[in-house]
């Protein structure tokens, strides 16, 4: 069969394949995850020692079913402070330490708020996301309910860490008001700012992306030095025990947690929900829909995505596949749990990989989040 009749986005250049030199593109790559993981952390411009955040201040505190919760704020060195919220449940201190991190969305006003409740009730807009993804809930807070204490973050480009909407070169801008005025005529609805930033930022990331390529980085880069910094935080709070720090995120919080989970020595366990599979078989169609976290450049010269995950490996690691999930093939979250099993089989330690399946589309439902919490509860 010819490439052009398999590759649809590539059309006429669909034979481009055949001339990679790369090994993880034609599906030969054998390397073990932990062999190549200074490989992967010269690409992902790793620092030796993650440096710490300036000005920590406390902003507010409440309550909220439970949980003694603060709002927490931070300078990463660069651009606006960092917001994020630390819930924290009754209990014997110290407790085992979560990340909870946020997705993409195409959803890039918000950030913490997508996944967990503060001291004011969700927008409309976020609501709507969470019964999309998450079955309603806010699942930070669930899991703060769980025994641990939760820090949910805002990251480069999301939340309080997002561009101004004056920042965004005014051709997206102009692409923005196009786009708004076909959806008041089509559907009678009117976009409002929070919508016409969502739609802008999706542009914009290309714009990022950009930029960071010609000052020697990746949003790739950025974001996993961001929540190592939040994971710093979160290991040094008093109500925490820094011996028994996790992770867990779905679609673009999997890429963070997978992310994490590579390059930060004191993470004891990662949870990775919707966000598997192997860089080949995102060929065709499964390229376009993804951001550019997935994509740090170099990393497919070296490693696949299962062995940049892989590469702490015995370090506990969880992936939860949903089957119907239509940003990846079925090939690939296969090739991708075999290639997990794989490395974690030569660590010595095969158990210490759990790769579960679960029906129906791109999510993190109750179902799953109550087996994460499981799992994370017996790892840490």
């Amino acid at each position: 069969m010819s490439r052009q009749a398999r590759l649809t986005h590539l059309g006429i250049f669909s034979d481009l394949i055949d001339r990679v030199r790369f090994d993880v593109l034609k599906g030969t790559a054998q390397e073990s995850g932990r062999e190549i993981r200074g490989e992967i952390v010269r690409v992902l411009g790793v620092e030796p020692v993650t440096p710490p955040p300036a000005d920590l201040r406390v902003e507010s505190t409440w309550t909220n079913n439970g949980l003694h919760c603060e709002e927490i704020s931070w300078s990463v060195g660069y651009g606006p402070r960092t917001f994020g919220w630390l819930l924290k449940p009754d209990g014997a201190y110290p407790l085992p330490g979560v990340l909870a991190l946020h997705g993409h969305d195409l959803v890039k006003w918000y950030g913490k708020e997508k996944i967990a409740d503060g001291p004011g009730p969700a927008s409309d807009s976020v609501r709507v996301l969470r019964d999309q993804l998450y079955e309603g809930r806010a699942f930070a807070n669930a899991l703060a309910l769980e025994g641990f204490v939760v820090l949910v973050h805002d990251v480069f480009l999301w939340g309080s860490r997002r561009f101004p909407m004056e920042t965004i070169p005014q051709t997206i801008h102009e692409f923005v008001n196009l786009w708004a005025a076909q959806e008041e005529i089509q559907t009678g609805h009117v976009p409002d700012a929070v919508e016409r930033y969502n739609v802008a930022a999706r542009h914009h990331e290309h714009v990022v992306a950009k930029y960071c390529t010609v000052m020697g980085t990746s949003i790739t880069a950025l974001v996993s030095a961001e929540d190592r910094i939040a994971a710093a935080i979160l290991r040094s709070r008093q109500e925490v025990d820094p011996a028994r720090i996790g992770c867990a995120g779905l679609s673009g919080g999997g890429c963070r947690a997978a992310l994490l989970q590579a390059t930060c020595d004191f993470i004891s366990a990662a949870v990775v929900v919707g966000m598997m599979t192997t860089y080949r078989h995102l060929l065709d169609r499964h390229v376009e829909p993804h951001t550019w976290m997935f994509f740090p450049p170099g990393l497919s010269s070296i490693a696949d995505w299962p062995d940049l995950a892989a590469c702490r490996a015995p370090s506990p690691l969880l992936v939860q596949y949903d089957r119907d999930d239509q940003l990846f093939s079925p090939e690939g979250m296969e090739a991708a749990h075999l290639r997990l099993k794989e490395h974690y089989s030569r660590s010595g330690n095969p158990e210490a990989y759990d790769g579960r399946f679960y029906p129906g589309p791109h999510k993190f439902d109750l179902a799953m989040q109550q087996d994460a919490f499981a799992w994370l509860k017996r790892t840490l």
